[in-house]
């Protein structure tokens, strides 16, 4: 980082005990080291910020194509029923038309079973059951 070499850090230890002295080197060592990692501990901080921005801004690059696609399909795709449309009870038919229903009716051929599942999914335009 510094690209301190061997001897360049000799002479700063040298330098250091003639300035200082040995007597007060270690308050001076213990001094620097504590100046050391307080810098370091704001420059992790720091870093930490940093990076929690930069998740946050793809985090919401991210939901912005999410929305977009979700829209994209939400045109595409028909429209379905809700489920009180699917769960609509039938409404109740007159005695004149419940006796026609009851009666076989000239326009039903005899291979029409007219079952009330099968008017029932008629009505609410859903696509025959799998075999």
């Amino acid at each position: 980082m510094f690209d301190i070499g061997a001897s360049e850090l000799l002479m700063v230890v040298i330098v250091a005990v003639v300035v200082i002295g040995p007597k007060d080197m270690p308050l001076a060592m213990r001094t620097a080291g504590r100046w050391i990692g307080k810098m370091r501990k704001i420059s992790g901080h720091f870093r930490a910020g940093i990076d929690a921005m930069v998740r946050e801004a793809e985090l919401e690059e991210m939901e912005k194509k999410w929305r977009e696609q979700n829209e994209a399909i939400m045109k595409a795709a028909p429209q379905l029923p809700t489920a009180e449309e699917m769960q609509a009870p039938l409404a109740p038919a007159p005695a004149a038309e419940a006796a026609d229903i009851s009666s076989p009716d000239a326009n039903t051929s005899a291979t029409d079973t007219g079952s009330p599942d099968d008017t029932r999914q008629a009505e609410l335009n859903l696509p025959p059951p799998p075999p």
